[in-house]
């Protein structure tokens, strides 16, 4: 997040995109409560009429897979009306002139041909993000998680820019983290192309750098793979793989093709809490310990490293995830000699500039929002105040593409999934707490009422869901949060494993798959 959680509820306008946010984000949806009870405006941008949408008082409700052509759309209001600012585009940005051009086609009346979003609900969300005195831009993975994904966010940030947006207090580009540390990961440096602190590996300085630090004789010049393309690679180039902390026999598109790909590595480790529906496949199992047994530190959504401590010992012959990896490696032969969590956090600060400022002892007093770099740095509440990292803001002109996989005769429906708010990620924890899924303990395909009258589908019937990859079958509810030729489920019920029917197909530049647009036949289980 380019800003705060807080700042949210000081928010005079709210654009949120592609994100079920009192759902997957429950307290974040409370500071979103409060923004409206203050007066603010709430747009929601997303195919389904979710509790945010219930609450906003515009719903965009549009065709999957057409934000780049909605966000367009705005820019032209924006521009052709005059209400972009002037200022903060030409002392803060670049390439405005190639991105005007763009937009020019997108009119609200070509937009709303595409997206079925009405001409005069697209003015009217325009100059209400545009004229708002802060304006903020709030997305979850109904953005990213599509083929074009990297050019919708590449969107956000043009609208933000167009109308100086950013760089200030309850504004900013959001994207809202879908699960607890994805962000302190990415800072960490889980990413193939980069570093700790998101320092590429192409750069020299950086490889001698680490490769010094490390006692190593030389860094990888070359980018890793993404999680895809290592599945993809199981069996072929890749012949063994060490998985923490994830189960991908649930949560990754053509489940069937992950099972098999994972079975045919020479070996598979995985490392977790609980026996997962990927740890059954593995040749060894290192058991974990949970949040509860492990002292360490999680960065989250807004960029806040906050300290935890351990409530209890780990359990059986269980250990911290840290712990480890330093057995590991020492048998492997690079010894890793960390005593603690706290002498790992402190080589982060000497190797990390954005965490250089971070240390345990600060951390006990509060948490800290990175950059940081210096012991007596406050920590950064919003980001851009002043200029951009790269200097200049820099407009990426995109044009709407459709999604990978349209609907036809044989597969007439749009399947898209998501999140409930009673469980987490792939259930691993969330369905063993004799609470939750008993609250709530049976997962849902979501479908009008107009395609289950045609289908001869009752509320609660069995249904077969089928795509060109596998076939699921689940419980039908009849909804109002789907419109015609749309159904809707999560990933998050073992039992209902969803992601064997979604498709690979991926983002060219960030590799993520596309989860949201999904064509599929459903059919009444006789």
């Amino acid at each position: 997040m380019t800003n705060s959680i807080g700042e949210i509820a000081e928010a005079d306008f709210i654009l949120a995109a592609g994100t079920n946010t009192f759902d997957a984000h429950p307290i974040i949806g409370i500071k979103i409560k409060k923004a409206v009870a203050n007066g603010g405006t709430l747009a929601v941008i997303d195919p389904r009429l979710t509790d945010s949408a219930k609450l906003a008082q515009y719903h965009l409700q549009l065709k999957p897979g057409t934000d780049i052509a909605l966000f367009n759309g705005l820019a032209n209001v924006i521009i052709e009306e005059g209400l972009y600012n002037k200022q903060f585009v030409e002392e803060r940005t670049e390439d405005f002139e190639a991105f005007k051009q763009t937009v020019a086609k997108y009119t609200p009346d070509y937009v709303s041909e595409i997206t079925s979003v009405p001409a005069d609900v697209i003015r009217e969300v325009a100059r209400g993000y545009a004229k708002a005195k802060n304006s903020t831009i709030l997305y979850t993975m109904g953005i990213t998680q599509h083929t074009c994904g990297t050019h919708n966010v590449f969107s956000t940030c043009n609208l933000a820019m167009l109308t100086g947006h950013i760089g200030k207090e309850s504004s900013g580009v959001n994207p809202l983290r879908g699960q607890n540390n994805v962000q302190g990961a990415c800072d960490m440096g889980a990413l193939p192309v980069v570093f700790p602190a998101y320092q590429p590996v192409a750069v020299e300085a950086n490889r001698e750098k680490f490769a010094k630090f490390w006692n190593v004789e030389k860094m990888p010049d070359k980018p890793g793979l993404t999680v895809g393309e290592m599945i993809e690679a199981a069996g072929k180039s890749v012949k063994a793989m060490y998985i923490l902390g994830e189960n991908p026999v649930l949560s990754d598109p053509d489940a069937n093709q992950v099972m098999h790909e994972l079975k045919s590595l020479d070996f598979l480790v995985v490392q977790d809490i609980f026996l997962t529906e990927t740890a059954q496949l593995a040749d060894v199992v290192l058991p974990a310990a949970s949040f509860a047994e492990k002292d360490g530190t999680f960065s989250n959504t807004e960029r806040r490293v906050q300290l935890v401590r351990k409530a209890i010992e780990p359990i059986g012959d269980s250990k911290p995830d840290w712990e480890i990896i330093c057995l590991v490696a020492t048998a492997m032969g690079y010894p890793m000699s960390y005593d603690s969590p706290e002498s790992i956090m402190n080589e982060v600060a000497k190797v990390t500039p954005s965490y250089g400022g971070i240390s345990f002892d600060r951390l006990e007093l509060c948490g800290l929002q990175w950059p940081c770099p210096t012991p007596d740095h406050p920590g950064t509440k919003f980001l851009h105040a002043n200029k951009f990292v790269r200097g200049l803001g820099k407009f990426n002109p995109v044009e709407h593409i459709p999604p990978n996989e349209q609907p036809d005769a044989e597969y007439p429906m749009v399947l898209s999934t998501g999140r409930r708010r009673y469980h987490y990620h792939t259930g691993t924890m969330t369905q063993r707490t004799g609470a939750l899924e008993v609250f709530y303990p049976e997962e849902y395909l979501e479908i009008s009422c107009e395609d289950a009258g045609k289908l001869g589908i009752n509320d609660g019937d069995k249904v077969k869901v089928t795509s060109r990859r596998g076939q699921v079958e689940v419980t039908a509810q009849i909804s109002e949060r789907v419109t015609p030729g749309l159904v809707f489920t999560s990933f998050q019920y073992p039992d209902v494993p969803i992601n064997r029917v979604t498709n690979a197909a991926r983002d060219p530049i960030s590799k993520i798959p596309e989860y949201k647009v999904c064509a599929v036949k459903v059919e009444k289980v006789s």
